[in-house]
């Protein structure tokens, strides 16, 4: 079995669909190693285990609103496409996406994944609850009253195995979507704030060569008035794919037509529903006034870079309070790289990038390439030790754990042998 980009191939040496959470509840319990798998959409080993794997597809699929409590209860395994339509057609949303809507929400959430928007938090900002088996078996709901719920919301399965989440919901909006061509990066770089400002969220995609940086996406909520001007940057007359050669029938609607938000706010539209990725990524977040000058760091790399990208994406993302998130007490700007699949090429670039990104206090994103042992992640994070403590009390064995998380975690696969 492999991930969504065919990249990896699963290590477990058996793999179960359970029927119920309490059958999920006895295989937990009962396991030595295991881990879930969602969307499979992760690019790393941080979902592998040599263990067994749990397919959550099985599970009882609810998507439950509660219009009193503007909530909404949702299986982990769900896509976001699907709670997406299931949400519309009762007149609510949530307030981001990411740019692919078939992702699962537990995998996405436990991994910091998010859309962009200088006041947009991630996808995890919207949960109010999280429901998760323990290494014991046990099932427990935890809510932000709760003292271990920042820990376990952007939790990276060390945490247990996510089978539901409470959401918080808002009335469905509308949003319209252009891109802009022609950008130069001098006044990008001048005045990145004011037009990572522009829209309700704003996309910059590049591969760092040049003078211009290629496209703008800006996804502008219907009540905002259209940008006349954005420092030279020209409004495409065609809908547009972020690869310049690649058709953008697949892609959601631009042109400043107004559309729901979960068909604006993604990239790519629900009805296309890709089999495998023929791609790699990677992602750091860093802080947001760091933004000019880690971009000016990356483009002195684009020669070494450009050739193995498909494209870059630059995104922000406001801060929220979850100890492991990448966006942990920082509003930050997200430089994503979606890179051609020749994963020993680019491994052997990523740490002259990482460290290149290191002076910016760069974070990587938990569910694509990286070297672990570029970062210091008691520096980057606040509440790290205060995470590894939570981990190592509530899962002693290491039953959750493999060894990009004891890498992370600096715990010796030794202490849980």
């Amino acid at each position: 079995m492999k991930n969504w980009a065919g990249n990896l191939e699963y290590s477990a040496a058996e793999v179960h669909r359970p029927a119920s959470v309490a059958e999920l509840q006895e295989l937990v319990a009962n396991a030595t190693k295991i881990k879930a798998l969602g969307s499979r959409h992760s690019f790393n080993t941080v979902a592998d285990t040599d263990g067994t794997h749990i397919l959550l597809d099985a599970l009882p699929q609810e998507i439950l609103l509660d219009a009193a409590k503007s909530t909404v209860k949702v299986s982990g395994g769900i896509s976001y496409g699907a709670l997406g339509r299931a949400l519309e057609e009762q007149g609510y949303a949530i307030h981001n996406l990411a740019s692919l809507p078939h992702i699962s929400v537990a995998g996405a959430i436990q991994t910091g994944t998010h859309g962009s928007g200088v006041n947009n938090p991630s996808l995890a900002a919207a949960v109010v609850g999280v429901d998760l088996v323990r290494a014991s078996g046990e099932l427990v709901t935890l809510t932000a009253d709760d003292d271990e719920f920042p820990a376990s919301v952007v939790g990276v399965g060390a945490l247990g195995i996510v089978t539901g989440l409470e959401l918080a919901v808002r009335p469905s909006y509308e949003v319209r979507q252009r891109v802009l061509t022609g950008l130069s990066w001098e006044g990008a770089l001048a005045n990145f704030h004011t037009i990572a400002s522009s829209a309700y969220s704003v996309s910059f995609f590049t591969n760092y060569t040049g003078d211009t940086i290629p496209q703008v996406w800006l996804k502008a909520l219907d009540s905002e008035a259209p940008l006349t001007d954005l420092f030279g940057a020209t409004a495409a007359t065609a809908a547009m794919h972020p690869l310049p050669d690649m058709s953008a029938e697949n892609c959601t609607g631009q042109l400043d037509v107004a559309g729901k938000w979960l068909d604006r706010l993604p990239h790519f539209r629900h009805e296309f529903t890709p089999s495998n990725g023929e791609e790699l990524q990677s992602e750091f977040l860093l802080p947001l006034d760091q933004a000019p000058a880690a971009l000016q760091a990356v483009r002195a790399l684009a020669g070494k870079l450009s050739p193995l990208l498909f494209i870059s994406e630059i995104r922000t993302i406001a801060a929220d309070e979850f100890w492991l998130s990448p966006f942990y007490q920082q509003q930050s700007v997200a430089l994503h790289f979606t890179w051609k699949p020749l994963q020993s090429d680019v491994e052997a670039v990523l740490p002259e990038l990482e460290e290149a990104l290191r002076p910016f206090g760069a974070r990587p994103h938990w569910g694509k390439l990286f070297t672990p042992g570029q970062y210091d992640f008691a520096a980057l994070y606040p509440r790290f030790e205060d995470f590894r403590a939570l981990v190592q009390a509530n899962d002693p064995t290491g039953k959750f754990r493999n060894s990009l998380l004891d890498s992370v975690l600096g715990i010796s696969a030794a202490a849980h042998a």
